[in-house]
């Protein structure tokens, strides 16, 4: 990626926020700003970056706009609504990122395009690469970005930062979409690698922006902390090949020790402000894994003790399918597999499958893991999961005449 290209991606979100306010229309804050992308491009290696990029770039996107309106007599509303001072300041920018951050999160739109929104606006990132991010046909993915544009067009969706009362459940939903976009960097849903890397680094860069924004929100601070103690291991997550290599086979001196060290002390400062919500607790229980590298063990009754606390505050059967590993490791196999056996609501989910596979091996008995496994393989998407499954099931079976 080029100086260019960086500055763009990193400044698209913003410029856009602040066009949409200025015109009230997101497709025309788009369009501006790309046009100011494509005139940087031809300008700015000749004249050279100039001091204040962001400032050129919303200058330049502002012009652009004015003067396409005006060839447009149809809509002299918005080049009315564009008459104002051109200087943005910095707290004028923060709440633009904010209002267009609460606005692709809306919950009226659907899940999957709050993310390609997100993605989009936010993020920068082309129709092409959200499309190929989430391997579906980018004419799929630009009409779901349309649509969710339409929806907040035409069922007049505020641009603004909600009322106080309603922050705490509509922040979860922002904070939401950030976890979706990292987990499918994290452990691709499809495809034939584990994990995409563009994602995970686009989930975090966002994370930071908002953690910078709302500064006093610890469960914002808890959500970049754990995102950060996860990509740190994710270098030893797969071998040479490409294959999957599980936490307890890892190799603690390929994890990336600075971003556990960030990871750690933004979960201090959460901690100081004492008031613990799951991604602080899910943040806590990494950095648990995280101690490991130095101990050579990990302290298992105290990550049981973090999935007691995370249960309590969010009962859901995934978060018992968890907690039940934890179990495994404290109580034994036989006392997970009882929890994991009655666990409603996860029909299909191959994770508890996975965590099945894995108690059934661990009691001997084979037969059943290796059937287990290839449940599992059967559920996942991912080609590089899949193979692993596989591979674990043909270990368990008994070799075959002549082998």
């Amino acid at each position: 990626m080029s100086e260019i290209e960086r500055i763009f991606r990193a400044e698209y979100g913003r410029a856009v926020a602040v066009l949409t306010r200025h015109f009230g229309d997101l497709d025309v804050a788009e369009e501006a700003v790309q046009d100011a992308f494509v005139t940087a491009v031809r300008r700015w290696p000749e004249l050279g970056i100039p001091p204040s990029p962001a400032g050129w770039i919303i200058t330049t996107a502002r012009n652009r706009a004015i003067d396409r309106l005006r060839r447009e007599s149809a809509r002299p509303s918005l080049e009315a609504a564009a008459s104002g001072p051109d200087e943005t300041s910095a707290a004028e920018w923060e709440d633009d990122m904010l209002r267009l951050i609460f606005t692709c999160c809306h919950p009226a739109l659907a899940p999957a395009a709050r993310v390609a929104l997100t993605l989009r606006l936010l993020g920068g990132l082309s129709t092409g690469e959200i499309a190929r991010a989430f391997l579906v046909p980018e004419a799929t993915m630009a009409q779901r970005i349309s649509r969710a544009k339409g929806k907040i067009r035409d069922a007049g969706i505020p641009y603004r930062v909600p009322r106080d009362a309603d922050l705490p459940a509509r922040l979860s939903g922002v904070l939401a979409v950030l976890y979706l976009i990292f987990n499918e960097g994290y452990a691709a849903s499809a495809g034939d690698t584990l994990t995409r890397p563009d994602l995970t680094a686009e989930a975090i860069r966002l994370a930071r922006t908002l953690v910078a924004l709302m500064p006093d929100e610890p469960e914002a601070r808890g959500l970049l902390a754990l995102m950060l103690l996860i990509e740190a291991r994710r270098p030893a997550r797969t071998d040479a090949a490409g294959d999957l290599v599980l936490l307890a086979d890892q190799d603690c001196g390929r994890w990336n020790g600075p971003l556990i060290d960030e990871g750690r002390t933004l979960l201090r400062a959460c901690l100081r402000r004492n008031r613990p919500g799951p991604y602080q607790i899910q943040a806590a229980i990494n950095a648990v894994h995280a101690d490991a590298s130095a101990t050579n063990g990990t302290d298992w009754p105290q990550i049981l003790l973090l999935y007691d606390q995370l249960a309590a505050l969010t009962p859901t059967p995934v978060v018992a399918l968890h907690r039940a590993v934890a179990l495994a490791e404290v109580e034994g196999p036989a006392a997970a597999l009882e929890i994991v056996d009655g666990l409603p609501g996860l029909d299909g989910y191959h994770v508890r499958d996975v965590v099945r596979a894995d108690l059934l091996r661990r009691l001997g008995r084979a037969g059943e893991a290796a059937a287990a496994y290839e449940e599992a393989a059967d559920q996942a998407g991912n080609e590089a999961e899949r193979r692993f499954l596989r591979g674990r099931a043909n270990a368990l079976r008994p070799p075959g005449p002549g082998s």
